[in-house]
């Protein structure tokens, strides 16, 4: 079976790429490198996690001439589209990339899948769709369109445009939307990339609002779920949580740093526009669908995380 990875030199699209490569898939991955963090990093990881061993094309997406010819000359029969700006701090100062990288790239792959054959689509979608809706379980039909930042605007419409092309060109479409993803490799971005740099560089680390939780979610699970969704049955069109099922708190995730770092040092500051206070999955839907069961606790995957850390971020 041929797969595309859009995005594939990311943080989660460099892993499932390897993945895929590993249980006999022939995979091929496209990315642009966007500015948005180095470059130089994500070919770092890109070649640490696949060896070299899965191709990579380096084109933009907003490019639709170029995303049909390429995906015409490699005919995937499975398209996974990671690629987009990520980030709600970002999409704050550029919104208009957003509509972009997230929306307009996202219907050229779409388009570019259907007219090459492709047979099914799995989108890269987010648990910032749901907007604030506060310290409780979040289920798939909870998304109205009431977000609160550019970034999950655009994330919300670009589902609606998946929709719409598995409509008109019959293809089945899995969107996922993503819990808090972290391990090695991590965004360099997010909270956890963040605050172990810093702590490694011994510097203190800056916590933003108060009360705040999120339903932290280890990478080795959320790609296992992305493969397993390609067996999945029920509908044409479907949307399913990928969590952990279970949100940790600010105080806990301090807490398991200062495990690994005892002289962890905070600095509190205002709540950030666009955050959401918590961040909590359901994943009743993607158990029952494909069998979906996330299986590193939250301990585990930090103390991999900052393992991975000490030996490549210093």
């Amino acid at each position: 079976m041929k797969v595309v990875v859009t995005g594939g030199a990311g943080f989660i699209g460099s892993h499932l790429a390897a993945r895929l490569h590993e249980q006999g898939y022939e995979v091929a991955a496209i990315d642009c490198f966007h500015p948005y963090y180095p470059a130089e990093r994500k070919e770092r990881q890109f070649h640490a996690l696949t060896g070299g061993r899965v191709p990579l094309a380096r084109f933009d997406l907003l490019d639709g001439e170029a995303t049909k010819r390429w995906f015409s000359q490699f005919r995937p029969d499975v398209v996974f589209h990671l690629a987009a700006l990520p980030g709600v701090p970002y999409s704050l100062a550029h919104p208009l990339a957003y509509i972009d990288y997230d929306i307009k790239a996202t219907v050229n792959v779409l388009t570019a899948a259907g007219e090459a054959g492709a047979g099914h689509v799995l989108f890269a979608s987010s648990s910032s769709v749901y907007g604030d809706r506060g310290n409780v379980p979040l289920k798939e039909e909870m998304a109205d369109g009431r977000v609160v930042s550019p970034y999950a605007a655009a994330k919300y419409g670009a589902e609606s445009f998946c929709h719409a092309y598995a409509h008109l060109y019959g293809y089945r479409m899995t969107m996922f939307r993503y819990f808090t993803v972290y391990g090695p490799w991590g965004r360099p971005d997010m909270a956890i990339g963040t605050f172990l740099r810093r702590l490694l560089a011994g510097e203190e680390i800056v916590v933003y609002g108060q009360g705040t939780a999120r339903d932290y979610t280890y990478i080795d699970d959320i790609v296992a779920g992305m493969i397993a969704a390609l067996q999945r049955g029920g509908g044409r069109s479907e949307v399913f949580n990928l969590g952990a099922g279970a949100p940790v708190t600010m105080e806990q995730l301090l807490a398991e740093l200062r495990k690994h770092f005892p002289d962890l040092k905070i600095v509190q500051a205002p709540e950030r526009k666009g955050d959401v206070k918590a961040t909590w999955a359901d994943i009743t839907k993607a158990k029952q669908a494909f069998g979906y069961e996330p299986n590193v606790p939250f301990a585990e995957g930090l103390a991999r995380t900052v393992a991975w850390a000490r030996e490549h971020e210093r």
